[in-house]
C-alpha cells in the first residue's frame, strides 16, 4: 500500500526545485514530442484529454499547443499551484490518480506520462483499467515509465532530501500485457535507453477498440 499523504508531502517538498531545474521539459527530447504530437492528432476531435500526475503543467500546456483539449490533475497541491500560474489559460485539479472515477465513454484521451511508477503494480493496473473504461471507442491511453525489475527507495530527488517513495520498475511486455487486459488494444511502443535518466524508460500507447 502506497503512503499517499507521505507522498504527496514528498513532492510538495521537491515542486520548486522541480520547476527551478526545469525538470520535465520535453525541448532536449524531439522523440517524446514525437509521440505527443502522434497521440495529439489521433485523438483530435474524440473528446477531453486527461493528463494524469501532470506535475507542473508543462506536457498538459504542450498538448493544449497542438489543439488538444486538455486537462491535468496532480496528487500534489504545491505541483497544482505552479501549474496554474504558469498556465492560467488550462483547467488543473489535486487528485490522486486512485481516486479518478471517470465517466465511461467521456474522454478521447488520457496521458500517464511518467506519473504512475510510485503506485504499487495491484494499483496501477486498477487506475489504468478505470482509465481505460472512460475512453470513447479510438480514444487512447499513453503510459510512459522506467523500465527494470523490482523496486527503488528514494530518500532525496532534484537535489532535495527529506523525500519518502518507492519508485516500482516495468518491463514493457508487463506493461503491454496491463493495457491488454484492461480492454485497449496497442497502438505504438516506445523503448528509450538510459540517456536522460539512469535507467531505460518506456511509452506504450493503446486504444480503446471500435
Amino acid at each position: 500500500m502506497t503512503d499517499l499523504e507521505g507522498l504527496r508531502a514528498s513532492y510538495d517538498r521537491v515542486a520548486d526545485a522541480y520547476v527551478g531545474m526545469q525538470a520535465g521539459d520535453l525541448g532536449p527530447h524531439p522523440w517524446l514530442r514525437a509521440a505527443l504530437a502522434a497521440f495529439a492528432e489521433d485523438v483530435q476531435g474524440l473528446g477531453p484529454v486527461l493528463d494524469v500526475g501532470c506535475g507542473p503543467g508543462q506536457v498538459s500546456a504542450h498538448l493544449a499547443g497542438l489543439g488538444v483539449d486538455v486537462s491535468g490533475v496532480d496528487l500534489s497541491p504545491r505541483m497544482v499551484e505552479h501549474a496554474r500560474s504558469a498556465y492560467p489559460q488550462l483547467r488543473f485539479g489535486v487528485v490522486s490518480a486512485t481516486e479518478l472515477r471517470p465517466e465511461p465513454g467521456s474522454l478521447g484521451g488520457v496521458l500517464a506520462w511518467w506519473s504512475l511508477f510510485h503506485l504499487p503494480r495491484a494499483s496501477v493496473r486498477s487506475v489504468l483499467a478505470a482509465l481505460a473504461d472512460a475512453l470513447v471507442p479510438g480514444g487512447q491511453l499513453a503510459w510512459g515509465t522506467h523500465v527494470g525489475d523490482g523496486e527503488v527507495q528514494r530518500s532525496d530527488a532534484y537535489g532535495v532530501g527529506g523525500v519518502s517513495w518507492t519508485t516500482y520498475l516495468w518491463q514493457p511486455e508487463e506493461m503491454a500485457a496491463v493495457l491488454t487486459g484492461a480492454g485497449l488494444e496497442p497502438v505504438a511502443e516506445l523503448r528509450f535507453p538510459p540517456l536522460w535518466t539512469a535507467r531505460p524508460q518506456a511509452l506504450l500507447v493503446a486504444r480503446r477498440p471500435g
